[in-house]
């Protein structure tokens, strides 16, 4: 199994951390190119490369970890997803002047936008309700597992990330569709939007 991140921040990069502890291969892709990567790269370590947002995306399950304002445009440039697994990982937030503020998509959420936006793609929602500094550590400890709740309309694509989940040490919660389960971890209201939860084993 294959895994890419369109976006290789912080949340990229944490993400990409575990993928690599659990010993899949993962291509981080970014808008300015593989060459500005090679410093991540080489701090993750192997199977970790860079490559382009075409590269990455052809990946068995992607992980979209890019800003808001840009994901219609990256994901309109790519071609059809054939049916694999696409993570939203991204808010519907954008950056004025310094600052974040929230960005009115209607009665959508985003999840919905995104798969509208990647034809053929099985999108789940996850890790968006989780600060940075919650994603990157070793998600078991003492007090429990790191809880990570997901969403999505696909049965065996939520089955899928579930598991990956499990096995990158995470506790996973469903909470239901795309669009129920959207609206409960979305950044501008949901009431799962930054909640830290860890499950007792």
């Amino acid at each position: 199994m294959r895994f890419g991140t369109i976006g290789a921040g912080t949340i990229g990069q944490a993400i990409a951390r575990h993928v690599v502890k659990a010993g899949y291969p993962i291509t981080l892709s970014n808008s300015r190119g593989p060459q500005s990567l090679a410093e991540v790269i080489a701090e993750i370590g192997p199977p970790a490369s860079a490559g382009t947002v075409a590269e990455a995306a052809q990946a068995d399950i992607v992980f979209l970890a890019a800003h808001w304002k840009v994901v219609g445009d990256v994901l309109d440039a790519l071609p059809h997803w054939n049916d694999r697994i696409l993570v939203d990982v991204t808010n519907t937030l954008d950056f004025v002047d310094g600052g974040v503020v929230p960005v009115d998509i209607g009665d959508k959420t985003g999840s919905e936008i995104v798969a509208a936006h990647a034809p053929g793609a099985r999108v789940v929602k996850a890790f968006n309700t989780l600060h940075a500094s919650y994603i990157e550590p070793d998600p078991r400890h003492e007090a429990g597992r790191q809880v990570v709740f997901y969403a999505g309309d696909d049965v065996d694509a939520k089955a899928t990330i579930r598991s990956i989940l499990d096995e990158f040490g995470f506790a996973s919660v469903d909470v239901g569709p795309l669009h129920e389960g959207g609206q409960l971890m979305d950044v501008n209201g949901g009431p799962l939007s930054g909640l830290h939860v860890l499950k007792q084993d």
